[in-house]
């Protein structure tokens, strides 16, 4: 049986300040080691918060096309290594028949270059089209979003050190939110709970708190959303990447103000002149 792990802890340091120096307390995330092991092999190590475990082993198998359905894991095992955690994936027949062709041909034959090659290719992996929702966000909707999205970061609250991905639907505000020490764990997360939950990504919008590389574009786009808003900025081949699978990428998202890179016809708001 696993142990809880405590995703924060309390530490003392030495607090400097202008009025002097002196020993304080204060609350810290943990991070531990999480391994990803399909048929007894491990696929993946990631650097985590020690939470969510099964979402997390859900969402990931998900957003990194090693599944295309919940219902094609088999169990989920969750072990205590002390180390770190280990989470055993028991795919069903035709999803580990997939996942075992996929990992022989990534492996390649040794020096030949070819393995890395398709390494590329895999990071590089066509996104999935969200072009085709309907779904349209007003200017109100997206400060909503990271306006709420901030009420439910117990985790940041207490450290401030730990990213959150959450979930948006217009009229109903976050619906569900994950956090992580790591951005792309807290969306792969969140995944894993939409999933679990039977939402439909395509009913609203993912929102996170941290910039957008292509790998959030990625995930998003496999959850099924057409908007991914984030309080950061993108990189360029986030954008590209957007853009290509029709999604809406709105960042820089500060109260009222925030920039729409691509595909703006879904948020329904004025158009101001002379924007610098």
């Amino acid at each position: 049986m696993t142990r809880q792990r405590q995703p924060i802890s309390q530490i003392s340091r030495l607090a400097h300040r202008a009025s002097g120096t002196a020993p304080a307390d204060r609350m810290v995330p943990e991070e531990t080691p999480v391994a990803f092991s399909f048929a007894g092999t491990t696929h993946a190590v990631m650097m985590a918060s020690p939470a969510d475990f099964e979402d997390f082993a859900l969402g990931f198998s998900l957003t990194e096309g090693i599944i295309a359905q919940p219902d094609e894991i088999e169990a989920i095992e969750v072990e205590d290594h002390r180390a770190g955690i280990d989470i055993q994936i028991r795919l069903k027949d035709t999803a580990n028949t997939r996942f075992e062709a996929r990992r022989r041909r990534l492996a390649g034959p040794v020096g030949c270059g070819l393995c890395g090659i398709e390494s590329i290719e895999e990071a590089m992996r066509s996104v999935d089209a969200v072009g085709a929702s309907k779904l349209t966000l007003d200017a109100d909707d997206i400060a909503a979003s990271v306006k709420l999205l901030s009420k439910v970061q117990p985790l940041h609250s207490e450290t401030g050190a730990v990213h959150a991905a959450g979930f948006y639907v217009p009229g109903k505000g976050i619906v569900m939110a994950r956090e992580d020490v790591g951005r792309h764990n807290a969306l792969d997360k969140l995944a894993g709970a939409l999933a679990k939950a039977g939402i439909d990504g395509a009913s609203g919008a993912v929102v996170v708190t941290s910039r957008v590389s292509v790998e959030m574009v990625q995930k998003a786009a496999s959850i099924g959303s057409a908007f991914i808003i984030a309080v950061s900025a993108p990189t360029a081949l986030a954008i590209r990447t957007a853009q290509e699978a029709g999604m809406t990428l709105v960042a820089l998202v500060r109260g009222d103000d925030f920039d729409i890179f691509t595909h703006p016809d879904r948020v329904v708001c004025g158009v101001a002149k002379h924007v610098a």
